[in-house]
C-alpha cells in the first residue's frame, strides 16, 4: 500500500471550522478479480484532532461527488467526535472528485466505466478501513480499533450496505436519508413526486404547487414556436438558446430537478450544500409566487422564472443558467451512469402531483441509457438481489433516519426492522438534516434524532470494547462522559 499526504484543509462554517488532511491510498481497481492487478489512488480526508489512543474511527462512506462537499456539510461527526475520542475519516467514492481510476479518460469508454459500482466502492472502503485499523492500533488490549460508518443519501445506502455485507469492518452504521428501497417492486414509483408536491403545497398558506402544475403545459405551449423558445431563453436567463425539441426536454428535466433539489435542502437556516440558499428555500420560492397576477402562459412563466432564482441566483452573481447542470458540487455525470446500471430507481408522475404526467417505462429508460453510455441493463432488480431488498432481518446495528420533508424518504426504512435495526423519523427534517452540524434553528425532532444516534453509537462501542477486554474497558473513562444535549455536547 502506498500512502501520500497532500494538504491540510480548513473549512469554516459560521463559527465552527472543519479541518482535515487530504491523503491518498492505492487500492485495487477490481477487488473481485485475480487477473487484474491494476490500482488507483483513493482519496480520503482525515482529522485526528479528537482522537485518543484506541478511540473509534468515524468513517463517512462518500457518495456522488467530491468528498469535500460532504466533509464540509456533515458537522454531526465533528460535533460528537470529542465525546468518543474519535478519528474522523471521509472516504471519496471512486469516479468522483479526484478519485478517477483512469484519470481524465475515466468516462470515455464503457470498459473504463465498468468498475463504477456500489460493490466495488464498498470494497474500497473495507480496504481503507483495514489500512486505518492497521495503522491506528496502538495498545496491546485491542487487535483493531472499532469503526462506525456514517452516510447520507446514496452514502447512507452505502453505510447500511457496508454493515450488512461487511459486519466485521464496522460495528454499526448511521444511515441517513438512505433510500435502499427505492427500487422496482419495492416502492410505488409515484411516491417520490407526491412528497415533493406536498412540501410545496404546505410551505405557505397559498398552495404554490398549483401554479407549478400548470407550468409544464405553459412551457410546451410557449416553446412550440421559435419565437417562444427565444422568449423563454431570455426570461429564464439561459446560457444557451432553446432551438430544438430536445433542448425543451432538457429544460423540463432541469426545471424538475431544481424543484426536487429545493425540497431536498429545505433546511431551517441558510446553506450552500447544492447551491447557496436561504433558510426554508421552498417557502421563499413560494413567496415569490404569491400575490402575483397570472393572466396567461407568459405571465406564469415569468413569475416561475423569478422564483427559480432562489436556487439559481440567490447570491446575484450568476449571469446565466446552464440547463445541463443543477448541482455543480455533485458528480452528476457519474451518478447518471450509476442510475443507468445498478441504481435504477423508478419515478413517475400523475394527476396527483405537481409534475408533468409521466409513466415509468423501463424499456424506454434503458434505451436512453444505452444511447448515452453504451451499456444496457436488463435486470433493474440487481441491487435487491445483491443487498436483500426488504428482507434485511439478518442485519444488525443500523440506524435508518428519514426526514418527512425529504422526497427520498419514499424509499427509506420508516419503521423498526428488529431490536438492532432501528428507524428514526424527523417530521420537520429535509435531506439528512441530522448529519449536519448543530444549529440554533434545529427543530426538536432532529435534536432528538441525533441523541438517538449518539446512544446507539455508545452501545455499539461499549459492546465492542467490553467484548474485547473487560479489564481494559473498566480502565476507560470517556464512556462515563457520553451525553449529548442541544448546545452542550459533553
Amino acid at each position: 500500500m502506498k500512502l501520500n499526504v497532500a494538504i491540510v484543509f480548513l473549512f469554516c462554517q459560521e463559527i465552527f471550522c472543519y479541518n482535515y488532511t487530504t491523503k491518498f491510498l492505492d487500492v485495487p481497481l477490481d477487488h473481485f478479480s485475480f487477473t487484474n492487478n491494476a490500482t488507483f489512488k483513493l482519496k480520503y480526508l482525515i482529522n485526528d484532532s479528537f482522537w485518543i489512543d484506541d478511540g473509534p474511527v468515524f468513517f463517512y462512506t462518500g457518495n456522488e461527488g467530491a468528498i469535500e462537499t460532504f466533509a464540509d456539510n456533515i458537522g454531526f461527526m465533528y460535533d460528537i467526535a470529542p465525546i468518543f475520542n474519535a478519528l474522523i475519516v471521509f472516504a471519496e467514492h471512486r469516479y468522483y472528485g479526484a478519485t478517477l481510476p483512469f484519470g481524465n479518460a475515466s468516462f470515455t469508454t464503457p470498459s473504463h466505466l465498468g468498475y463504477l459500482t456500489s460493490s466495488q466502492a464498498l470494497a474500497d472502503y473495507v480496504y481503507l478501513i483495514n489500512y486505518l485499523q492497521t495503522t491506528h492500533q496502538r495498545s496491546d488490549y485491542l487487535s483493531k480499533v472499532p469503526v462506525v460508518a456514517f452516510g447520507g443519501s446514496y452514502g447512507g445506502m452505502l453505510a447500511a450496505w457496508l454493515r450488512m455485507k461487511y459486519p466485521a469492518s464496522v460495528v454499526g452504521s448511521i444511515a441517513a436519508s438512505a433510500p435502499i428501497w427505492q427500487f422496482q417492486g419495492l416502492t410505488p414509483c409515484e411516491n417520490f413526486n407526491r412528497i415533493v408536491t406536498n412540501v410545496y403545497k404546505t410551505a405557505t398558506d397559498n398552495d404554490c404547487s398549483a401554479p407549478i402544475q400548470k407550468s409544464w403545459k405553459a412551457i410546451r405551449n410557449i416553446t412550440a414556436s421559435d419565437e417562444g423558445k427565444g422568449w423563454l431563453t431570455k426570461v429564464w436567463k439561459l446560457c444557451a438558446p432553446l432551438k430544438t425539441s430536445n433542448d425543451v426536454e432538457d429544460l423540463l428535466d432541469w426545471f424538475s430537478e431544481i424543484l426536487v433539489n429545493i425540497a431536498m435542502v429545505n433546511y431551517p437556516y441558510p446553506t450552500k450544500f447544492l447551491a447557496p440558499l436561504p433558510a426554508f428555500p421552498v417557502r421563499n420560492f413560494c413567496y415569490k409566487l404569491s400575490g402575483v397576477k397570472i393572466t396567461d402562459d407568459k405571465s406564469l412563466l415569468t413569475v416561475i422564472g423569478n422564483s427559480l432564482e432562489i436556487y439559481t441566483n440567490f447570491t446575484k452573481t450568476n449571469k446565466c443558467n446552464k440547463i445541463n447542470q443543477t448541482a455543480e458540487s455533485l458528480g452528476e455525470n457519474g451518478w447518471d451512469f450509476q442510475a443507468c446500471t445498478e441504481m435504477i430507481m423508478p419515478m413517475c408522475s400523475d394527476d396527483n402531483d405537481m409534475f408533468e404526467n409521466q409513466s415509468w417505462d423501463f424499456k424506454k429508460y434503458s434505451a436512453k441509457c444505452y444511447a448515452k453510455w453504451g451499456v444496457k441493463q436488463t435486470n433493474p432488480e440487481l441491487p435487491i438481489l445483491e443487498y436483500g431488498g426488504k428482507d434485511i432481518t439478518a442485519a444488525s446495528n443500523i440506524v435508518f433516519s428519514n426526514g418527512l420533508l425529504d422526497p427520498w424518504s419514499s424509499g427509506g426504512v420508516l419503521s423498526n426492522i428488529s431490536a438492532t435495526v432501528s428507524s428514526v423519523i424527523i417530521p420537520e427534517g429535509a435531506h439528512h438534516l441530522d448529519l449536519r452540524g448543530e444549529n440554533k434553528n434545529d427543530p426538536k425532532s432532529v435534536i432528538e434524532a441525533r441523541q438517538f444516534h449518539v446512544n446507539s453509537i455508545r452501545k455499539w462501542l461499549v459492546d465492542f470494547y467490553y467484548s474485547r477486554d473487560k479489564n481494559y474497558f473498566k480502565k476507560t473513562t470517556f464512556f462515563n462522559k457520553i451525553t449529548y444535549t442541544h448546545g452542550n455536547n459533553v
